[in-house]
């Protein structure tokens, strides 16, 4: 979720006029148009590239989408006319050539070979008999807009344009599940290495930095569950990688964050009170006094990966510490969420959220209470448009469906093999993306997109969900 969550109030009005401001200067200085009806004015098909290094990507103009699309395999987009519009070698700024220039060739086969050093899971499911390779457009699209996405220097962006061209360590860490499921080693270690180049030596990440690595001071506090999510992203990444491809600013990053959680932890067993996905003050959580699920269910993942990736690395005393504290973190969710069902906060009438399918697979192992909690808390955030709202009783716009929790829940069901549910969430994701096939923030009420397109957040767990039809996700070692 990107700037568009709830935000603390001091800060809601100033990033309101803040945006309305990037968004008039965008079509002051690069004559875009401004999209009707799809949002508050931020849309887009989707982004134009060009194949060459340094990756970069660039958006087309709503005013050309019509009629256009990408070249098989490619960012390269043929407009309705013939012309084609990518990104030359070594600049950031679209053009239009004719479709005999040979940059065009190049550009396509330089991709195409990109996609080609991995895999694209929206295939090769033809041998189960149900759903053949109707998912490899959305695959393809979402892995060619996350290289876009990520920066040459490892920043993964949550998307193009001005409120959103930030780095979160949440979103970033599942672009590097995302390559690394996907045999895409070079970008997952350059998001990783960027993870670790920026974190603070208390372990701890900012809640966003810009493209160059630089924190954004904007009155945000350290976000706990990144930390958590960055602890899986790299035991991921490790569990899944041969030896000849570790990565040494790995372990040195693990353990300053592993250690910050364990410190953390009070004498419940609960970190302290953070923002979350939701990036909304705690202050106005139905129980300010103790973090969300959101909080606690990265976390307890995150010290799970650290522990077993210190049985990796040789270090037992640390995995032994590791260890404990995720035990005691996973007793306090039994003590204090499982009675009331798994609402975001612990306390009776809780309200259910998406961050339940976060102490789930491939989070967490299967456990039923939980299993009925996840199919609870999508039954009261379901939409009639087949989407899902981030949470029971949104407090946002109630008509628009969320595309990172419609994705989670599939995530969630292709993990858990429930596979039908997963195809259904798959389905509606690839019906509602963008006319170039980009997937964007939100889906508004009468079924077009209604926020930033591609979303990376999405993109990410959309090529994870499909991974895990086609080969089970590993899920953290209890224990």
């Amino acid at each position: 979720m990107t700037d568009e969550r709830p935000a603390p109030r001091g800060m809601r009005r100033f990033r309101r006029a803040a945006a309305l401001l990037v968004a008039a200067t965008l079509v002051a200085t690069t004559g875009s148009t401004i999209p009707n009806g799809s949002g508050p004015g931020w849309a887009s098909p989707g982004l134009v590239g060009g194949g060459g290094w340094p990756v970069t990507g660039a958006p087309l103009s709503p005013a050309e989408a019509p009629g256009a699309s990408y070249l098989p395999g490619s960012s390269v987009v043929r407009l309705a006319d013939g012309r084609v519009r990518l990104v030359p070698f070594g600049t950031e700024t679209s053009v239009l050539v004719p479709p005999d220039d040979p940059q065009v060739t190049a550009a396509v086969r330089t991709d195409n070979a990109w996609l080609a050093d991995g895999t694209v899971p929206g295939d090769g499911f033809a041998e189960r008999g149900r759903y053949g390779d109707r998912y490899r457009d959305m695959a393809t699209r979402a892995l060619l807009d996350l290289r876009l996405l990520t920066r040459p220097n490892g920043a993964s962006l949550a998307s193009w344009y001005g409120a959103w061209r930030y780095c979160w360590p949440r979103d970033s860490a599942f672009a590097a599940a995302a390559f690394t499921v996907t045999g895409h080693l070079t970008e997952a270690r350059r998001v990783l290495r960027f993870l670790a180049r920026v974190q603070h030596e208390d372990g701890l990440w900012a809640a966003r930095y810009r493209p160059d690595g630089t924190a954004v001071a904007d009155g945000r506090d350290p976000q706990l569950d990144s930390v958590g999510w960055v602890l899986w992203a790299g035991w991921l990444y490790r569990a899944q990688t041969p030896p000849g491809e570790d990565l040494p600013e790995l372990w040195p990053m693990v353990q300053r964050a592993a250690d910050h959680l364990t410190r953390s932890l009070d004498t419940e067993g609960l970190p302290p009170p953070s923002s979350d996905y939701w990036e909304r003050d705690r202050g106005r959580e139905q129980d300010p006094r103790r973090p969300t699920l959101g909080v606690v269910g990265p976390v307890l993942a995150g010290l799970r990966a650290a522990a077993a990736l210190a049985d990796g690395y040789g270090g037992g005393t640390k995995a032994a510490r590791w260890r404990t504290a995720a035990d005691r973190v996973s007793a306090a969710v039994t003590r204090q969420f499982a009675p009331y069902g798994y609402p975001r906060s612990p306390v009776r009438g809780g309200l259910m959220d998406t961050s339940v399918t976060f102490i789930a697979p491939p989070f967490a192992p299967s456990d039923p209470s939980v299993t009925t909690a996840v199919a609870d808390a999508a039954g009261k955030q379901a939409l009639p448009n087949g989407g899902v709202l981030p949470g029971e009783r949104w407090a946002g716009n109630k008509l628009v469906a969320w595309t990172p929790e419609t994705a989670l829940f599939g995530l969630n069901a292709a993990a858990s093999g429930r596979i039908d549910e997963a195809l259904g969430r798959l389905d509606w994701l690839t019906v509602h993306r963008t006319s170039l096939g980009a997937l964007p923030e939100k889906i508004g009420e009468t079924g077009r997109p209604a926020g930033v397109a591609p979303l990376g957040w999405t993109a990410s767990l959309v090529v994870l969900t499909l991974s895990a039809l086609k080969r089970p996700l590993p899920i953290p070692p209890v224990g």
